[in-house]
């Protein structure tokens, strides 16, 4: 079996082709960005022992399991970042509160950023890798999603703060701009289950899937420097109850920004 028929083989079981290539690409122990070694290469045949690692690896993609955790990496605001079940797989759709962070900040000497539930510290490492002079405390309640976050920061040489905290219980001082990509599935949706691989913690947040983003509401103010922005990723369908809440609160400036696909997946306000 020559590479092209690897590939269409991988097609044929049920997998994109993007998602094919990367895996292939990973079974043959190469680059996961040498996408032109495989038209270069397509006649090359290929190894027994690489195919039955990319049919390996196939079939643990066809049961739901990201791509990032299979391959062990993630591209994110363009940092290769290390991802494993501790965290969550960085979804493309996060670039858009990044941002939006990254304006909020846009004209202060040194901005202060809180980054509410870092994961693999996907969001703060991307800011910090914009805003050099800026000041990046991400927070996790999470001890091994911390570890791996601290794990990026250094392998990508970036200066941010970690600390182990449940939302706000061990912040101090206050920020320019707390951004947050929390929990907001509700506990009962059907896509759960096709969510299996990733942690549930950093999932489901209550029958309304804003339990988490109530708690940070609430608190924000308490954080925020004059003038502050609070920025949340929520989802699809949560955007109006996302702005009444902040309204709520006391927010100013209450708005939602629109993801890759034209959703409102973002909402903000102004303290």
């Amino acid at each position: 079996m020559n590479v092209a028929q690897c590939l269409t083989r991988g097609q044929v079981l049920g997998l994109p082709r993007l998602e094919a290539q990367i895996l292939f690409l990973h079974a043959a122990g190469r680059s996961l960005h040498d996408r032109a070694w495989l038209l270069a290469h397509d006649t090359d045949e290929v190894l027994p022992e690489q195919i039955a690692a990319f049919e390996a690896l196939a079939q643990r993609r066809l049961q739901h399991e990201p791509v990032a955790y299979i391959v062990g990496q993630k591209e994110f605001f363009g940092l290769n970042l290390a991802i494993d079940k501790r965290v969550l797989d960085p979804r493309a759709d996060t670039e858009v509160l990044v941002d939006w962070a990254l304006a909020c900040g846009t004209g202060l000497e040194r901005p202060r950023y809180l980054d509410l539930g870092t994961g693999s510290g996907a969001i703060a490492l991307a800011l910090k890798s914009q805003l050099s002079e800026a000041e990046v405390l991400a927070v996790d309640n999470s001890a091994e999603a911390l570890s791996l976050a601290a794990h990026n920061a250094h392998n990508l040489a970036l200066n941010v703060s970690f600390l182990q905290s449940n939302w706000f219980s061990q912040v101090q001082g206050k920020f320019n701009v707390l951004v947050s990509n929390p929990p907001y599935i509700e506990d009962h949706d059907g896509h759960l289950a096709m969510l299996t691989h990733e942690p549930l913690q950093a999932l489901a947040s209550g029958p309304d899937g804003l339990e988490d983003i109530k708690k940070i509401v609430q608190n924000a103010q308490n954080h925020l420097e004059a003038g502050g922005w609070l920025l949340l990723e929520h989802g699809w369908k949560q955007a109006t109850a996302v702005r009444s809440l902040l309204k709520q609160a006391g927010f100013k400036q209450v708005q939602s920004k629109l993801d890759l696909a034209g959703i409102e997946r973002c909402s903000g306000g102004q303290k």
